[in-house]
């Protein structure tokens, strides 16, 4: 419960970030903004949105140990370590999205100013450049990939363990108990990792009007539906 406050805290600002000001977009003509909100807003949005990433993989943890080692569960999974993976969730996000937008930031904007999407999001103002794109474009195949890759593998990993030991339980009631307990986790982490990896892991030519359909899932649809799947079944 401590990790999904954590992760509801992270789901209100990351909408915070985009949400009203599309709403604003959507009932204003004047669909403005200014070159300093711009990257504090994509700042802002990476930070949140990898947040979520960090904490799902801590959420992961966290069930490997109530299932695998239950009864060391309030050894492991103390206040002490639960607090470290969140500042961890939190500090690496930041310093991660920094660097991204700092590489924006010495590019070179002269031709059109405007954004094809609903939020300062990271190809979509890459695309206006009139400079090189080819070492932020690196980067985020680079860097970006393995600062993704390492939540989502602890999720892996811990779901593999999860899966032995469930299949190890001799009851068919035990096996649904166990699963039950990670449905939940595994419908949230579906929908964020598999629109991010559309949206993201392709090159930037190639990014269209089909990938701000997607972007939609993980920035309105991921964090609208968390409350829902969560309370539901708790």
């Amino acid at each position: 419960y401590f990790l999904l406050s954590i992760l509801s805290f992270a789901d209100i600002c990351y909408t915070t970030v985009i949400i009203p000001k599309m709403l604003v977009n959507f009932l204003s003509d004047a669909k403005t903004i200014s070159y300093a909100e711009c990257l504090a807003q994509m700042y802002f949005f990476l930070v949140f949105g990898n947040m979520d990433s960090y904490l799902l993989a801590a959420m992961a943890i966290d069930r490997y140990v109530a299932i695998c080692n239950p009864f060391y569960y309030v050894t492991v999974m103390n206040h002490r370590r639960c607090m470290s993976l969140v500042v961890s969730s939190i500090a690496f996000p930041c310093l991660h999205s920094l660097l991204y937008v700092l590489m924006v930031n010495r590019l070179t904007f002269c031709a059109s100013n405007v954004i094809q999407h609903f939020f300062c999001d990271v190809n979509p103002v890459l695309k206006l450049a009139c400079s090189s794109t080819s070492v932020n474009e690196v980067v985020a195949m680079t860097e970006g990939m393995a600062f993704v890759m390492v939540p989502f593998a602890c999720i892996i990993i811990s779901y593999i363990r999860i899966l032995i030991a469930v299949l190890n339980i001799p009851s068919a009631a035990g096996k649904r108990k166990a699963f039950s307990t990670c449905s939940s986790h595994l419908t949230v982490v579906t929908l964020f990792y598999g629109s991010i990896s559309y949206v993201y892991y392709q090159p930037l030519s190639s990014y269209t009007v089909k990938d701000q359909i997607a972007t939609v899932i993980y920035t309105v649809l991921t964090p609208m539906l968390n409350p829902i799947i969560y309370s539901l079944r708790n």
